[in-house]
């Protein structure tokens, strides 16, 4: 998380002290999605820093239905939000809507809120569409005084998604998800440390890699992180960073011998 301005620091911590009653007393009175849409807008502009007339549009409409709300910077659409009543338990199907109008619209980011709980999802335009819960946070039970927990709230402010925070922290979500530490742990390079070190510990035991591979995924990892869509992707991934650097390698000892050859040498 890059560091954030003091004055938009202190704009969220006084903004998360002035509305926390709100939003307990809203609660307490099972306000309606009209009104919790409502509070939502006003912490939009006033907690998270949005032109609330001019960056922020209510009902926008997309293929004939609407989105209960969407943010704009510089003309072009950042966010779309999607607004239940304080009172309500968000469930992943209340997302499913919003996600289909982000991928016709190439949106990568939409919201999901009571006013109370936020969350942030990031949409991926495959086929099937999908989505992936990148970030949560509950403003009545955040503490003003921790700061930790007022600098996640620049995931949602103005002020981050001019700076591109969120694919910065989606980023280094995905590079410390056990789905890309797996597809790490197995690849060649580093299963070829992992049979070093044990040839230390057992000199006499021939350890091959492809057995040690297979035990990794039998007794070690959990087949959830192994196989699948996702685990899939993150081998991929090892595997196009693995390419491009062996290849950089390569260019590099080309350049070494060219470099070492005599200037006079003539070739056969």
């Amino acid at each position: 998380m890059p560091t954030i301005p003091t004055k938009v620091y202190d704009r969220l911590v006084s903004s998360v002290k002035r509305f926390q009653p709100i939003l307990s007393a809203a609660k307490s009175r099972d306000a309606g999605e009209a009104d919790t849409s409502t509070i939502v807008k006003v912490l939009l502009a006033e907690m998270f820093g949005y032109d609330q007339f001019a960056e922020v549009t209510s009902e926008f409409m997309i293929k004939g239905t609407y989105c209960d709300l969407a943010v704009k910077l510089d003309g072009k659409l950042q966010l779309l939000i999607e607004v239940k009543a304080i009172g309500s338990e968000l469930k992943d199907a209340h997302i499913k809507q919003a996600v289909d109008y982000a991928a016709n619209q190439g949106v990568e980011w939409v919201i999901l809120t009571n006013g109370n709980i936020w969350r942030i999802y990031r949409v991926f335009f495959g086929q099937p569409i999908a989505q992936e819960l990148v970030y949560e946070c509950d403003l009545l039970s955040l503490n003003p005084k921790i700061r930790s927990e007022i600098e996640s709230l620049f995931l949602l402010a103005k002020e981050g998604q001019s700076k591109s925070v969120l694919q910065e922290y989606h980023a280094q979500r995905q590079a410390m998800s056990r789905h890309y530490l797996s597809a790490v742990i197995l690849d060649d390079a580093v299963l070829d440390v992992i049979r070093r070190e044990l040839r230390r510990l057992s000199p006499d035991v021939k350890i091959d890699r492809d057995d040690l591979r297979t035990a990794l995924v039998e007794e070690v990892l959990k087949r959830e992180v192994t196989e699948g869509e996702k685990a899939e992707e993150a081998r991929k991934k090892v595997a196009k960073v693995r390419g491009k650097a062996l290849k950089a390698k390569a260019m590099e000892n080309a350049s070494q011998v060219v470099s070492a050859s005599p200037k006079g040498a003539v070739r056969a």
